[in-house]
């Protein structure tokens, strides 16, 4: 595991796994690692805030672990359920044996028979502490967020039949938001915040250019400031940095060493995901090319 003393470092590291960050967003990456307090990223989409969590665990050496949420997310999907299955093989196993009662339910709720889900798997790393990526945390309910809680606060899961597991290695905690709702104040009071935003124009071409270390500097530049005009138009979707990313990796594909009319037309759905957008960007930047 690599040691990092400053959020300089931080930057340079980062770097070498294609992330581009400032200054700013080091700093709250590097505090996340030194008081393991769980880090809640919110912007728009397409910004990288979930590719941070697997460019830091790349940096750190150790295992990514990632919970999608989603509407209607609830414990067994996150943290753990028995494998019932198992569980009737094992009692029908178990007939005829001098096990007492107790015995037999102590060995049928055992690990053996249970199924770790992303939660629990972070607070059981043997080996050293994980990054737990929790992804577009907006989308699940305010109950799944409620018991999000006590595993924010004091990194350990009660279990019924088990009791209470306590994390041996306090994983690196990444929370993500769109801000399609409102989070918790509660849920806020656990983690640092920060604030990714669609990036600047110098910026963006430093992390495509990143990304596509081959890509010519005219194609480059035409590719970043279309992308820019993009967001200040009313679009049914913004395109995020990804969707830059996929638009110059598409022209590079199809051999354009520039922006004209016609590759316009033929890549614009490798950036706007809409009929609509598409047509809006066909009226108002053809005639420019």
């Amino acid at each position: 595991m690599q040691a990092i003393n400053s959020p300089s470092e931080i930057i340079v590291a980062l770097e070498k796994h294609q992330y581009v960050a400032d200054e700013e967003f080091a700093t709250a990456l590097f505090l996340l690692l030194k008081l393991q307090k769980p880090l809640l990223l919110e912007g728009p989409p397409g910004v990288g805030k979930t590719e941070i969590a697997l460019a830091l665990s790349q940096l750190l050496e150790t295992k990514l672990i990632r919970l999608q949420c989603y509407e209607g997310l609830d414990i067994n999907a996150a943290v753990y359920e028995w494998n019932y299955q198992k569980q009737l093989l094992g009692i029908k196993l178990q007939e005829g044996t001098n096990l007492s009662v107790e015995e037999k339910e102590h060995h049928i709720f055992s690990n053996e028979y249970l199924l770790k889900r992303p939660l629990l798997q972070s607070i059981m790393e043997e080996e050293q502490s994980p990054v737990l990526l929790i992804d577009e945390l907006d989308r699940s309910d305010e109950e799944f967020e409620a018991f999000l809680l006590e595993l924010l606060s004091v990194f350990q899961i009660s279990i019924p039949e088990l009791g209470t597991i306590k994390a041996k290695y306090k994983p690196f905690v990444i929370l993500t938001s769109n801000r399609t709702r409102e989070l918790s104040d509660a849920l806020k009071r656990r983690c640092l915040y920060h604030w990714i935003d669609y990036p600047d124009l110098e910026k963006e071409m430093a992390i495509v250019k990143k990304r596509l270390p081959g890509i010519e500097q005219h194609l480059l530049e035409q590719v970043v400031a279309h992308v820019q005009a993009f967001r200040q138009r009313k679009l049914a979707k913004t395109p995020g940095v990804s969707e830059t990313i996929d638009w110059a990796e598409s022209l590079l594909a199809l051999g354009y060493r520039e922006v004209n009319a016609k590759a316009f037309e033929q890549t614009l759905g490798s950036v706007l995901k809409s009929v609509e957008d598409i047509n809006q960007a066909k009226a108002e930047f053809i005639d420019t090319l």
